[in-house]
């Protein structure tokens, strides 16, 4: 019988697979807006239309922004490494910055252009005809690869395959703003289509910032919303065993979530049970956001978010058993010491395999032994019943 896949290779088969269509969608995109940028850039110098020849430049940056995104997610999608250990992501956050930056540059170099001729009053030719139907090619072509890419970008959660995605709805949208513009410069208004050159440099301007701020903000590991944190929280502290949750922080990487999270439950508990506890709130939280890539718990006996936190020199396990076997004697072979470090004091609990007929042992004699030292805060002695 065939073994099933690992984790391990699920994520690698999964990390192929986005791969794969991710460079299928962008060469496909790459493709034609190549195509669009040379007959919108050679119509528009040709049948005297400066918004298609713009709207021709826009389609050329989208070719050099496939490009980037080619490049970008064969890097982004690679597996953690030793020096990488949460994955490439911020790679494509980096790459969409690069993209927006590009977009700003090309679109405020456009609009000074067309506004100074616009200003100078340098309009005085008429678009021909085939600049409608540049337009119009334009259009239709650029709204189906962005409807296109954007489904691919969010099968793979890439917001770079997403962010292009938009790139090519501007390019639409420019485009109909060329096809009213020739329209109404057809009809003796030549100022519109130079205005509808700005315009067009504006809307490129607008989409690069959006993609410019949003990687920032992921960049400066901007956490969740305030929904989002308090759905976690309240899942948290509805999960049997927590006391409560004193902090939680969150980053993005990616459409990836990377979560630090304090628990705070009994202090009696034992190890393993604190960890069970924390397993179940990583398991409820991942079912209320499927994109959470990693969650860090902590187990605290105490809330130590607004008291002093535990105190580093309180004694070792092996200093608190030097001190009872001097003070007392050393405990039997078969019995136990458990230490609780509560509110920068420490409390014992001693278990006693069989009854102490000497009176060391007792909970009045160490005591007595103990509570000269500034760290003892209380002790229990636990007898066994035969």
């Amino acid at each position: 019988m065939q073994q099933p896949d690992s984790p391990a290779q699920r994520h690698r088969q999964n990390l192929s697979k986005e791969m794969k269509a991710a460079s299928r969608v962008t060469i496909i995109g790459m493709l034609l807006d190549a195509f669009l940028g040379i007959i919108k850039v050679i119509g528009g110098a040709l049948f005297h239309s400066h918004a298609l020849f713009v709207d021709g430049v826009h389609s050329f940056t989208d070719v050099a922004s496939d490009l980037l995104v080619l490049g970008v997610m064969r890097l982004s999608r690679q597996e953690p490494d030793e020096n990488h250990p949460y994955g490439h992501q911020r790679i494509e956050t980096f790459g969409t910055l690069v993209l927006g930056s590009v977009l700003i540059a090309v679109g405020a170099a456009l609009a000074w252009q067309n506004t100074l001729r616009l200003v100078e009053g340098d309009i005085n030719t008429i678009p021909g005809w085939p600049v409608l139907v540049a337009a119009v090619i334009s259009v239709a072509s650029k709204e189906w690869i962005f409807r296109y890419t954007k489904r691919v970008g969010l099968e793979i959660r890439s917001d770079l395959i997403i962010a292009n995605a938009w790139h090519s709805r501007t390019d639409a949208l420019s485009s109909l703003v060329v096809l009213v513009a020739t329209v109404g410069a057809m009809l003796g208004v030549l100022w519109l289509d130079v205005l509808a050159a700005v315009a067009i440099s504006i809307i490129i301007i607008h989409i690069g910032w959006k993609f410019t701020w949003d990687s920032v903000q992921e960049l400066v590991d901007t956490g969740l919303s305030t929904d989002d944190t308090a759905l976690l929280k309240d899942i948290a502290r509805n999960t049997d065993g927590v006391l409560d949750v004193h902090e939680l922080r969150s980053r993005r990487m990616g459409q990836d979530i990377l979560l630090d999270v304090h628990l705070v439950v009994r202090p009696e508990i034992s190890v393993s049970e604190g960890h069970q506890i924390g397993m179940q709130v990583v398991s409820g939280m991942r079912g209320a956001l499927n994109n959470i890539l990693d969650i860090h718990f902590h187990i605290d006996a105490e809330d130590d978010e607004d008291e002093l936190p535990a105190a580093e020199q309180l004694p070792s396990r092996a200093e608190v058993s030097r001190i009872i076997a001097e003070r007392l004697e050393e405990i039997p072979q078969r019995s136990r010491l458990r230490l609780h470090y509560l509110r920068n004091k420490l409390h014992l609990e001693i278990f006693l395999d069989e009854p102490d007929a000497t009176g060391i042992f007792t909970p009045e004699n160490a005591r007595k032994q103990l509570e000269g030292y500034p760290w003892f805060g209380s002790v229990r002695i636990w007898i066994a019943v035969l």
